[in-house]
């Protein structure tokens, strides 16, 4: 089967054996479709762009509305009104192959049916194949050979196949030639929405996983990071049940090395902290960690924007040029990005190939880590900047999962709100949280890797009084992480929150180390402190697994 014989069936109608005629307008290959014309559609060559280069794809994302190029050279896109995720908008279908998973009334899950899977199937099959042009990237997801996998992206708009040809890992053109069939396909038909009287339905936007057909329907929504994440929760599907632990994390290498993974949702600090000009580069955002060691999932990063300065984040400013794509960002008059501008969104985006990074790794892959990191932002002010977690805490918070929710990662959200995201991404897990939780205890127990809590949100105060713990500070931690320092010093034990913490001992953050003792009212944190702590035991209750709560803060008096 040739590649256009595939791309016509991946548009076919789940009620026909083939689909459409096709064109490739670069090639001027055409592939004529046996199926009897049944309507309009059946008479008509579908034109397709295939994995085009990111200069042909600009030529086509500029006749978008909203679609410029900035000074640098970036392509500057508009993802229409949805300008970040939409999770209570996404299904997965159940069926024999997903009946194991998590689905209980905590679960981020939410189960539809194949029948309504197929409707919207079928919308989106409908509104594609009824377009001028449709716009075809395969790609691949994960760097390790071994257990990559095929992804088809399926789009009507050219900037979200130049987005995904970013963060997909490019085909060499001899796999292009013997790519073959893809094991999974995502259909985007983000500008026209679902049908509201469709079951399960519950806005015009969906985001549909079927396991079984191993397809991803988009409806409802341009933004295009539901395209990403969805390959995200596809390798949380399939990783675990290869003995395989998936993360949300980013990753570096040193010159000597020595691996460190860093945990934590969106503007937890995850990109910038795992870009540091002094180490390679694995991956930003989302790995696997196998028998062998750490893979990248994908072939670009997505960072944040706002407030982006080439003085705190020279990789990623450096990165943003000709091929990157710029989400909702505004530009003065001389194209100029206005990186601290929120009029569309605070979640102002950058997607770039990997290899942009001067120090990334090619191929994206590393051996076991050394150091574990967790990421937090509390919005409380509460916690501390640095703690050193044992086995049995390293399975506590990160099944925990706990930071805040920073402006502009989903709809909705003007400010931080505490939550708690299991395996610090729960939004994408598809198992019980404690499958991934044993993965991690079994490679740490392994490898021997040292695991860390950091608080990269607010100290001296809450959210409001306090103030975010600088960069620098954030920045000096990690050093004195990787340079053995803060593995080599002794601890004090902060009882009510069940924590080590480093004694003072010359470090650039010595002042700042006893959470407590760096507020003006101690009353104030002593209340604050109560309540997370309560937030913690409430929320693990739901997972039924008391032989941890004891690895968790507990509720005491606290004394000076």
């Amino acid at each position: 089967m040739n590649y256009l014989e595939s791309i016509s069936n991946s548009l076919a109608s789940s009620s026909r054996n083939s689909g459409p005629s096709l064109i490739n307008v670069k090639t001027h290959q055409v592939y004529i479709s046996n199926t009897d014309p049944q309507s309009d559609f059946g008479i008509k060559k579908q034109r397709i762009h295939y994995n085009l280069t990111p200069a042909e794809y600009y030529e086509y994302c500029l006749k978008e509305s909203g679609t410029s190029v900035t000074s640098t050279g970036a392509l500057s896109a508009i993802s229409g009104i949805k300008t970040g995720r939409s999770p209570k908008d996404k299904r997965i279908v159940l069926d024999n192959t997903t009946k194991d998973i998590w689905w209980d009334s905590h679960s981020p899950n939410i189960k539809m049916d194949s029948k309504t899977f197929l409707i919207n199937r079928e919308t989106a099959i409908c509104y594609l194949n009824n377009q001028d042009d449709i716009f075809i990237f395969d790609g691949y997801a994960g760097w390790d050979p071994e257990h990559r996998i095929k992804v088809r992206i399926v789009a009507e708009r050219a900037y979200h196949a130049l987005f995904m040809h970013n963060m997909l890992i490019r085909p060499t053109p001899l796999e292009l030639k013997t790519y073959g069939e893809p094991d999974y396909t995502i259909y985007n038909a983000g500008k026209f929405p679902c049908n509201r009287f469709a079951d399960y339905m519950t806005s015009s936007t969906s985001i549909d996983f079927d396991f079984t057909r191993k397809e991803i329907i988009i409806l409802g929504t341009q933004y295009a990071g539901e395209m990403k994440k969805g390959i995200f929760t596809i390798m949380h599907f399939i990783m675990p049940k290869k003995n395989i632990l998936s993360l949300h994390s980013g990753t570096n290498e040193s010159k000597e090395g020595d691996v460190s993974i860093f945990f934590g949702l969106s503007g937890t600090g995850k990109t910038t902290l795992s870009t540091d000009k002094h180490r390679f580069l694995i991956g930003d955002d989302e790995h696997c960690w196998t028998e062998k060691g750490i893979f990248n999932i994908e072939g670009g990063c997505y960072a944040k924007c706002i407030g982006l300065s080439k003085e705190k984040e020279p990789d990623i400013w450096n990165s943003i040029r000709f091929g990157t794509v710029l989400e909702n960002v505004i530009m003065d008059n001389n194209r100029d990005v206005q990186y601290d501008n929120e009029d569309i969104t605070p979640n102002t985006r950058a997607s770039y190939p990997i290899d942009y990074v001067e120090n990334a790794r090619i191929p994206c892959i590393a051996g076991h880590p050394e150091n574990i990191i967790f990421l937090t932002c509390d919005a409380f002010g509460v916690l501390p900047i640095i703690s050193k977690l044992s086995v049995e805490q390293a399975m506590y918070y990160f099944i925990s999962g706990y930071t805040s929710k920073i402006a502009g990662t989903e709809i909705g959200i003007k400010e931080p709100q505490a939550t708690f995201s299991s395996c610090f991404g729960e939004a994408f897990i598809v198992w019980h949280p404690i499958r991934y939780a044993e993965l991690l205890k079994e490679r740490i127990e392994k490898h021997g890797s040292k695991v860390w809590l950091i608080n990269t949100g607010w100290i001296g105060g809450a959210y409001g009084d306090g103030q975010r713990c600088p960069l620098k500070y954030t920045r000096a931690i990690i050093d004195d992480i990787h340079n053995g320092k803060l593995y080599n010093t002794e601890y004090e034990h902060l009882e009510y929150l069940n924590l080590d913490i480093p004694k003072p001992n010359g470090f650039l953050y010595d002042h700042l180390l006893n959470p407590r003792n760096i507020w003006v009212d101690i009353g104030k944190y002593d209340i604050q402190i109560q309540n997370l702590i309560t937030m913690f035991i409430n929320n693990f209750k739901k997972y039924m697994l008391s032989d941890l709560e004891i690895y968790g803060p507990q509720l005491m008096n606290i004394t000076e």
